[in-house]
Formats: C-alpha cells, sequence, structure tokens
C-alpha cells in the first residue's frame, strides 16, 4: 500500500494504530472527516511518509514526539483541530518538509527558533493557534518561503526591514490580528511576486513608505485597524505607486490585479490620488476612519468591477461626482461623517445594484432625487440623516419595495409624509424626525405589519393619534414634539410606557397610568363645564368692575417702573423663570421620596413643574460643600452654549434664598425617566419614573457607547469653544424614555480656550472621580480632550465586563485596563458580564444571527477599543471620532451588516 486518500467523508472513530504497520506507506491524507482521539504515535513506523493530511478533524493531545524520525516527510497538515502543547522543536529536523499546516489549534506557546532549520518550507500555516512571544529571526531568512501565514495569535515585536529581501518569492503574507509594533519593512518596494498583503489589526505606526512599482502580481492589501500615517504632505505618494505596479510596461496591457484595497481606522491624511480610477479589477476599496481632505476623484467612476465603496468617517469634502452612477455593480457605498456638499447626482440611480446606501452626517443639502427611489435594490438601509435636505419626501419612495431601514432624519425635509410609504413592505426601522413634515400620520401605513421602529417626533404633524397604529408590531414609537391633539390609545405599543415617547404633545389625554396625561373630556363633561363657565362670567363681569378702579391708581405707579422693568420683562419672554417657592411645591418639600440621586455638590429631586405639569429633574446645589458655587457658574456657562441629542437639555435656573434667609441655586433639567447607566450596569434598586429594569443586551450597550462617544465628539470638535466634561462616568450617562444615553452633570467642565499658567497648574484641584480620572491629571497636567478619552475608554470597558473601575479586585498592579489587556483577544468572553452572556436572545437584541461567532468578534472590538481609549499616556488615546467609526463597524457587524 503507497497511498490511503479517504478525505472528504464522514468517517468518524479513531486514526487505527494499525496504520503504523504500512510500512511503505507514502501518502494518508484523513482530511475533512470526524476522526476523533489523537494521531497515532506509531504512523512514525511508516518511515516511507511524504505526505501527512489530518486537517479538520476532532483530534486532540499533541504532535507526537515520535514523528522525529519522519526525515522524508514533504508535507504535515493538521489544521482545524484540538491539538495542544505546543510546536515541538524536532520539527526543525525534518528537512524536507516543505508544507507544515496547522492552522486553527490550540497549541499556545511560542515558534521555535528551530524551524529556520527547515531550507525547504514554502508553506508555512500557523493562524489562530494561541502562539504568542516574538518570531523567530531564523523564519525571516527561509528564502524557499511562498505562504507565510500567523493571523490571528498573539504575536509581537516588529518586521524586519529587509523581510522581503531574505523571502524574495512571498507570494502571500497574513500576520492580521496580533501585536506587531514598529513601520512596514521598506523592502516591501521589492516583493516582486507579492499577491497578498495582509497585515491589518496590529498597532503599526508611521509612514508608508513604500513604493509598489515592482509588485506587479499585488492583488490584495489590507492595512486597516493600525496607527499607520504621519501627517506628512507626500504620505499617500505610495498609493501611485500601487497604479504604477498595476499597470506593468507590457504593449497592450492596461488592466489591473488589485481587487481589495483596505486601509481603514488608520491615521492617514491628505487627498485620494487621481490614478485611483485606473484600478479597474478594483472589488473592495475601503479607507474609512481616516483624516483624509479634498474631493472624491471623478475617475473612482472607471471601477465598473467594485462592489463596495467605503469611504466614511473622513473629511472629504466638496460634491459627489456624477460618475458615482457609473459603479453598476457597487452594492454597498458608505460615505457618511464627511463634510460633503451639494446635491446628490442624477447618476446615482444608474448604480442599480445598490443594498445599502449612507451619506449621512454631511452637509447635502437641495432635493432628494425621483433617481434615487428608482433603485429597486436597496434593501438593507438608505441612510441620508443629519444633511440639508428640503422639499417633499417624493411619492417614488414607495418603489423601495425592499428597504429595511429608512433614516431621513434631522433635515429641512418639508410637506406631508406620503401615503406610498406604505409601498416599503419590507421596511423595519422609519426614522424621519427632525424635520417639517406636517400633517397627519398617512392611514395607508396601517398595512405596514412588519415595522417595528418609527420615529416621528420633532416636527409638525398634527391630529389624533391613528388607532392603527396599535395593530402593528412596533417595539418603538416616537411621537414626541408635534401637535397631535386627542386620547391616547392604550393598545399594542401604546400599553409599554418604556417603548413610547408623546411628550411635547400638549393636546393630548387619555392614555395608560404611567403617562400621567389628564383625562379626555367627554360630551357631558363639556356641558356641566359650559354652565360653569356661565356663571362664572357673571361672578367675573362684578370683579372685573372693581379691578378696573383699582387698575385706574396702579396705571401711573407701573409706568413710573416700566423703564426698570423693560430688561426683566424680555428674560421673562425667553426663558422660564422659577422660584424657590416653585422648586419646593414641584419636589414636594425636596421630600426623599422625589431623591432620585445625589452628587459631588448636590441632590438631585424629581418634580412636576407648572400648571403643564411638565416632569422635570430639579439638582439643589450643597452650597457648604467646597466648591459649590463654582460648580453652578461652570454648568451654567456650559450648558447655554451647547445642544445635542445625546447632552442633557438645562430648562432654567434659579439663584434665590430660602424661606430662612440661606443662599438657594438650583439647575432645572430635562427628565430622563430610565435612570442612568450606573444602575443599569450594576442592578441598584431605585425606581426611576416606573420604567422597569432590566439587562442590557449587546446591541443597546453599544448604541449607548456610540451615543455617548457622539456627545464627546460634538464637545471637542463641534462646540463654539470646544469643551472638556472632566467628570465622565456611569451615573452622569442618563437615559430618557427610548433609551438614548445623554451625558449631563457639567459642573467640573472647562472650556479649552481658558488658560492655567504651569505654575498654577499643580494647585488645582484634581478634575473628576476615582477611577476614572486619567492619569495625567494625578501629576498636574492640564486637562484635556484625551483626559476625556480615558474615562470613556474606562467606560467603554466596565460596560462589557461589569466591573466598576473601584471593583474589590483591583488592586495598585491590577487595575480594568489590565484585567481587560490580559484577556484581549482570546480570553474576552471569560471577563464579559454574565448578565450579557445569559440569553443568547438578549445579546444580540433578539437578531436572527449565530451569537456564538459575531458577538464574541464584537465584545473583541470593543475591549479593543475601551482598551485604545485609556492608555495611559494621553498620546496614545484613540481621537473619540475614530472610536464612533469602530463601534459602528461593530454594530452593522453584530446586525449582518456588513462583511
Amino acid at each position: 500500500m503507497r497511498v490511503i486518500d479517504l478525505s472528504n467523508n464522514t468517517i468518524g472513530g479513531k486514526i487505527h494504530n494499525e496504520v503504523g504497520r504500512l510500512f511503505k506507506l507514502q501518502v494518508l491524507r484523513l482530511s475533512n472527516n470526524s476522526f476523533q482521539g489523537e494521531i497515532p504515535a506509531n504512523l512514525s513506523l511508516c518511515a516511507n511518509l511524504e505526505h501527512l493530511n489530518v486537517g479538520q478533524n476532532n483530534l486532540s493531545g499533541s504532535i507526537p514526539m515520535e514523528f522525529s524520525s519522519l526525515s522524508k516527510l514533504v508535507e504535515f497538515r493538521a489544521y482545524k483541530n484540538y491539538l495542544r502543547g505546543g510546536i515541538p522543536p524536532f520539527i526543525g529536523n525534518l528537512s524536507s518538509l516543505q508544507t507544515f499546516s496547522f492552522a486553527y489549534n490550540v497549541l499556545g506557546g511560542q515558534i521555535p527558533s528551530a524551524l529556520g532549520q527547515l531550507r525547504s518550507l514554502e508553506f508555512l500555516s500557523l493562524g489562530g493557534t494561541k502562539l504568542s512571544g516574538l518570531v523567530p529571526l531564523s523564519l525571516y531568512n527561509l528564502s524557499s518561503m511562498i505562504v507565510f501565514s500567523l493571523a490571528g495569535n498573539e504575536l509581537s515585536g516588529s518586521l524586519p526591514t529587509d523581510l522581503f529581501l531574505t523571502l524574495p518569492h512571498l507570494q502571500h503574507l497574513q500576520i492580521y490580528s496580533n501585536q506587531f509594533t514598529g513601520s512596514l519593512p521598506t523592502s516591501l518596494s521589492n516583493a516582486s511576486e507579492l499577491q497578498k498583503l495582509e497585515v491589518n489589526k496590529n498597532n503599526f505606526t508611521g509612514k508608508v513608505s513604500v513604493n509598489f512599482g515592482g509588485s506587479q502580481r499585488l492583488e490584495w492589501i489590507v492595512i486597516a485597524v493600525n496607527n499607520l500615517g504621519s501627517g506628512d504632505a507626500d504620505e499617500l505618494d505610495f498609493f501611485k505607486s500601487l497604479v504604477n505596479c498595476m499597470l506593468p510596461n507590457v504593449l497592450g496591457n492596461l488592466s489591473t490585479q488589485l481587487k481589495y484595497f483596505i486601509i481603514s481606522n488608520n491615521l492617514l491624511f491628505g487627498e485620494i490620488p487621481l490614478g485611483i480610477g485606473n484600478l479597474i479589477s478594483m472589488n473592495h476599496l475601503w479607507m474609512d476612519g481616516n483624516k483624509f481632505t479634498g474631493t472624491i476623484p471623478s475617475d473612482i467612476g472607471n471601477l465598473q468591477k467594485l462592489q463596495r465603496l467605503v469611504l466614511s468617517n473622513n473629511k472629504l469634502s466638496g460634491r459627489l461626482p456624477i460618475t458615482l452612477g457609473n459603479l453598476s455593480s457597487v452594492s454597498v457605498m458608505y460615505l457618511d461623517y464627511n463634510r460633503l456638499q451639494g446635491t446628490i447626482p442624477l447618476s446615482i440611480g444608474k448604480c442599480k445594484s445598490l443594498n445599502l446606501l449612507y451619506l449621512s452626517q454631511n452637509n447635502l443639502s437641495g432635493t432628494i432625487p425621483k433617481q434615487l427611489f428608482a433603485i429597486s435594490s436597496l434593501s438593507i438601509s438608505l441612510n441620508l440623516a443629519r444633511n440639508f435636505f428640503i422639499g417633499s419626501l417624493p411619492s417614488e419612495v414607495g418603489n423601495l419595495v425592499h428597504l429595511g431601514k429608512l433614516d431621513l432624519s434631522e433635515n429641512k425635509l418639508s410637506g406631508e409624509i406620503p401615503s406610498s410609504l406604505s409601498s416599503c413592505t419590507s421596511l423595519e426601522n422609519l426614522y424621519i424626525e427632525g424635520n417639517f413634515f406636517q400633517g397627519i400620520i398617512p392611514t395607508s401605513l396601517s398595512s405596514s405589519r412588519g415595522i417595528q421602529v418609527m420615529d416621528f417626533s420633532q416636527n409638525k404633524l398634527s391630529g389624533p393619534i391613528p388607532k392603527f397604529l396599535e395593530n402593528l408590531s412596533l417595539k418603538n414609537l416616537n411621537l414626541s414634539f408635534n401637535d397631535f391633539e386627542g386620547e391616547v390609545p392604550t393598545k399594542g405599543v401604546f400599553a409599554n410606557a418604556s417603548a413610547l415617547s408623546i411628550v411635547g404633545n400638549k393636546r393630548l389625554c387619555g392614555g395608560i397610568s404611567k403617562l400621567k396625561l389628564p383625562r379626555c373630556v367627554t360630551k357631558e363633561n363639556k356641558k356641566m363645564k359650559r354652565h360653569l363657565a356661565i356663571k362664572m362670567l357673571i361672578s367675573m363681569a362684578c370683579v372685573i368692575l372693581a379691578m378696573t378702579t383699582l387698575s385706574f391708581f396702579l396705571f401711573y405707579w407701573h409706568k413710573s417702573r416700566r423703564k426698570e422693568n423693560t430688561s426683566g420683562s424680555y428674560l421673562r419672554k425667553s426663558l422660564l423663570r422659577v422660584s424657590y417657592q416653585m422648586l419646593l411645591k414641584a419636589t414636594d418639600g425636596f421630600s426623599s421620596a422625589n431623591l432620585i440621586g445625589v452628587g459631588s455638590f448636590g441632590s438631585v429631586y424629581k418634580g412636576i413643574l407648572g400648571e403643564e405639569g411638565s416632569i422635570v429633574a430639579v439638582k439643589v446645589l450643597n452650597l457648604q460643600h467646597r466648591g459649590a458655587s463654582r460648580s453652578f457658574i461652570s454648568e451654567c456657562e456650559t450648558l447655554k452654549n451647547i445642544r445635542h441629542r445625546n447632552l442633557v437639555k438645562i430648562i432654567t435656573s434659579c439663584s434665590s434664598v430660602d424661606f430662612h434667609g440661606n443662599d438657594f441655586k438650583a439647575l432645572v433639567y430635562e427628565f430622563m425617566a430610565s435612570g442612568n447607566l450606573e444602575n443599569w450596569l450594576h442592578d441598584l434598586e431605585t425606581d426611576f419614573g416606573q420604567v422597569e429594569i432590566q439587562n442590557l443586551n449587546l446591541l443597546q450597550r453599544i448604541n449607548i457607547a456610540i451615543d455617548v462617544a457622539c456627545a464627546l465628539d460634538y464637545l471637542h470638535h463641534h462646540c463654539p469653544i470646544p469643551v472638556v466634561h472632566c467628570d465622565l462616568k456611569p451615573s452622569n450617562i442618563l437615559f430618557d424614555y427610548d433609551m438614548i444615553a445623554h451625558v449631563g452633570d457639567f459642573g467640573l467642565a472647562k472650556f479649552l480656550l481658558e488658560q492655567t499658567n504651569s505654575k498654577q497648574s499643580s494647585l488645582i484641584r484634581i478634575r473628576g472621580t476615582i477611577g476614572y480620572i486619567p492619569p495625567e491629571y494625578g501629576l498636574g497636567s492640564e486637562v484635556s480632550t484625551k483626559g476625556d478619552v480615558y474615562s470613556y475608554g474606562i467606560i467603554l470597558l466596565e460596560i462589557i465586563t461589569g466591573k466598576r473601575p473601584t471593583d474589590n479586585m483591583f488592586d495598585g498592579v491590577l487595575n480594568l485596563h489590565n484585567y481587560a489587556s490580559i484577556a484581549w483577544p482570546n480570553h474576552v468572553l471569560e471577563i464579559a458580564d454574565p448578565k450579557l452572556l445569559n440569553n443568547n436572545d438578549e445579546v444580540i437584541g433578539n437578531h436572527n444571527c449565530t451569537p456564538t461567532n459575531r458577538t464574541n468578534e464584537c465584545l473583541i472590538s470593543m475591549v479593543k477599543l475601551g482598551l485604545a481609549c485609556s492608555m495611559e499616556l494621553p498620546q496614545e488615546r484613540w481621537d473619540i471620532s475614530k472610536a464612533i467609526s469602530e463601534l459602528q463597524l461593530v454594530r452593522d457587524i453584530l446586525l449582518g451588516a456588513r462583511i
């Protein structure tokens, strides 16, 4: 017997020891079966064995030491098993070995330097085997190497600068998802046979000083999720060399080979090179999460084979090129979070393969072209939010019968909601909040049986709330801040106060008791009120006669004081004025029953204010506490200058005296009905507006992280004067009825334009809360946006692990950052909050996807993000805008929106 090939079957059981008696056996292939147990040691008796392949089975144990006698072995494959015990050094003595493939096992340990003795080795695959430490330098000298794959381990160190000189035949370099540092080797310029370069998800830094002019076979470049970039004006010159290398000097051969180009989430600057249009074989172009400026080149329309275009979260400006319409094969287009201007080109309607289009968070304007709604393939999402679109929503929107999500929020759209929306039969999420839509909710939407989320808030909609909304399968409905009137339904989504928001509609009545709306007036009540009104009119006539006389005398007195009250009158019209007495009444005498929180400088009470019965939160400053007055001034100064959906809104303030003549200062906020993050993460038994406390699933935690990051991004980068919060912690992250996170408590906030001389800096009281304070503040450094990012990183790790940074398990050596760092990336599930993993449906928010792999991938990414934001040195921390991009990618992965 010379050859046994049983591969690609469903054979189980153990590999029989009797195989070792086949002394003349040269080839044994058992791959892709269900074999169990250990690899028999007596296979070593097959002295003539040249090819051994037991990959993709259920084998366990270690590599038998007896195999050291298999001197003729050319191919040794045991990938995708459960082998342990590390790589034995004797493998380096198998001098004939050309292929060594043990990827996706649990070998562990380090790569033995003896592997560098395999002078004939061409194929090395050790990805996903829990290897750690440095790669032996001797491996980089195996000149016969063609495939070098060490991805998905915990390997560290830097790559030799002459790597591609010592490995001249290398075609595939796969070292992604490790901990490599340093710069990419300049010898990449000599990689003439390289086809795939995958170095993403490491810690590479610096400028990409590579000339790819000699790499004519290059098809795949993935350098995403590193810290590459220098800020130099010429740091994108390597891209030009890519174009040149893909256009070899052969007459008539002007085709290219590059298919994948992924450089996401780095620190790259500059403009997208004009020559990008020459890469006509490109399938995937991912350049998101960098700092690219300038316009999108018009020759991008030459990429006829492009399937995914991802340029989001940069600083791109200018108009969308008309040539986008030439991308007939593109299915996913992310252009959000840039500074793009002008209108959507009509040519967009030619992108007949488009499934997803994100143009949100730009400066686009004009009307939404009807041609956009002619793309019947749009099925995942159309997101045009946070732009400046005007006009009505075209009735052609009904053509998008397969669309799952439509987001038009925060634009300037007007007119009525088109009844044709009901034709979007696959629609699950509809967001049109923050526009100027008017009229009623069209009755045609009663046929939208699959819709789960509707947000019509902050428009000018009117009329009664349609009863048909009770019958829809809605999980969340937001009708707040419109002009709806009449009775609120009580069934369906209207029976769940935590899934419904109707605030800001002053003419509503009825509904369930938790909404605390006035009772609706019946016809009999109207008659009684009419009779009562007549009686009151007669009484009022008598009173008016007496008042007229009194008014005559008061008129002249009032006239003399009109001038001094002019400014006060204006203030009363523009800002709600409240007194100590009003706040005392609103909080039932600052009753402990209404106490909802105690902070560093005061206590917060729930209150019902004014005749309208508005529910508010009243923060009463404890002026006996040192710094409380300064905190009051700081919070007033900060909140009067900022507005954002993820910041707690201040309604007014009160500076007065109480009934005993003591100074009294209070701040009145919009009430956050669903409590704070501290209570949700750590199960404090507190009643927040009668909203039931429950565990947060992974999707909710990601959304909370995005909300908080957006708030910080606004404070740091989009305020008239940059603001540093200085006290970011879970108890200062509050939730409204819809579980949207709002950052509050600006008592320690600081404007960055304020100057503090260095002599005073060490005397400044440390700003923040223990556990969340960045280490540099303790050394006397001035506050900075990097300090907020550190606090955010700690909060993100707390969200995933469920552990406070002040937990008893953390001592002077071990802290929350180190605790997460030790577990990342292979043991993240072991440190995850147990409540997060109790129920698979809850983990992913009841979405139909497999939680085991996708959830683990999301948790790994989130822990990495938390670690990157909470680095000890400020300059090593990520910018918050980069964190937003990464979190949105994590959310899309969880929901299955991206590959």
